[in-house]
């Protein structure tokens, strides 16, 4: 998009530039790791720009694939951090919005048997959705343990207690053609610190994709469905009037792309811009829905434009 401004991908912005946008545009949508913080360390001067255009008017919404903590979680970490002005209503994880799309678009009859973590099943459980409970005996193995009768729909979040039963009783599950086979999200790993990485919900979705000849329906990012719940709790949400801040050009600018909305890469995270320049010029044109409209190095390049604008209002 950013035909606007006139500029091609990649667009480097910063100063008036930057101010310019942020005046044009009434939805900001931020991913939260890598773009907002790392872990239990604010990215300087991030609550800063965030709390700022909120004081500003600025419709901001959080759009994370991080399905391991419920909202209310979420809150008391933006607090923790210093994002004083976030509320509970501005936060749309992949939990929270598969547990919508279980409760209000195939308004599921039944039981939900999850792979993934407390927070996960908490969000689903607030929604009304009766999830399997998780009672076998130690020595339990997939020829001798029950199978539930009612479940219509498998959910795959991250499982860092991933075990082999629970692998295959979801297989199991899925030989029934009438249960749902939903992901939170696809993404494949998340970097730790030290150069490790942690293997994300899309490796445990690909194992049991494999396993049960299935393809999983993915509700998060880059999936349409984050910006329908988003376009169905606030009023007025016009794509061309939002921005899509994120770190990883295959998750967040993709989903940007997928929703018509302007993207911003932040160099904070895992994606770079060189990766971004490549899909630039590449051939395939798949891969120029991957490219960010506008770079910046940090959300904190923000806050000059803020100060600019007080300037003008005072």
């Amino acid at each position: 998009m950013a035909g606007a401004f006139g500029f091609k991908g990649c667009q480097k912005i910063r100063g008036p530039q930057l101010r310019n946008l942020l005046e044009a545009k009434d939805f900001i949508l931020f991913d939260c790791d890598g773009v907002i913080w790392h872990g239990e360390k604010a990215i300087t001067g991030a609550a800063k720009v965030v709390n700022s255009l909120i004081r500003h008017g600025k419709n901001v919404v959080f759009v994370t694939n991080n399905c391991t903590r419920p909202r209310e979680n979420y809150v008391h970490k933006f607090c923790r951090l210093g994002f004083t002005d976030v509320m509970l209503e501005q936060i749309f994880s992949s939990s929270y919005c598969s547990a919508l799309y279980l409760r209000d678009v195939v308004k599921i009859c039944g039981q939900v048997f999850v792979i993934g973590c407390d927070g996960l099943r908490r969000e689903l459980q607030e929604a009304g959705i009766p999830c399997v409970e998780e009672a076998d005996a130690p020595d339990a193995t997939i020829y001798n343990c029950p199978l539930a009768p009612d479940v219509k729909a498998v959910l795959v979040g991250h499982d860092d207690k991933l075990t082999f039963l629970k692998l295959a009783k979801a297989s199991c599950y899925l030989r029934d053609p009438d249960c749902l086979f939903l992901a939170t999200d696809n993404d494949p790993w998340h970097p730790l610190s030290g150069g490790r990485i942690l293997p994300g919900s899309g490796s445990l979705t690909a194992a049991l994709e494999v396993a049960s000849g299935r393809k999983a329906t993915v509700i998060g990012k880059p999936s349409r469905f984050m910006f329908e719940c988003i376009s169905s709790q606030f009023r007025g949400v016009d794509p061309a009037q939002c921005l899509m801040i994120g770190d990883r050009l295959e998750t967040d600018m993709l989903f940007g792309s997928n929703c018509g909305l302007d993207t911003m890469l932040t160099l904070t995270g895992v994606s770079q811009i060189e990766e971004a320049q490549e899909y630039r010029n590449s051939e395939l044109t798949t891969n120029h829905s991957l490219v960010p409209d506008y770079v910046v190095d940090t959300i904190a390049d923000f806050l000059p434009a803020f100060e600019e604008l007080d300037e003008q209002s005072n």
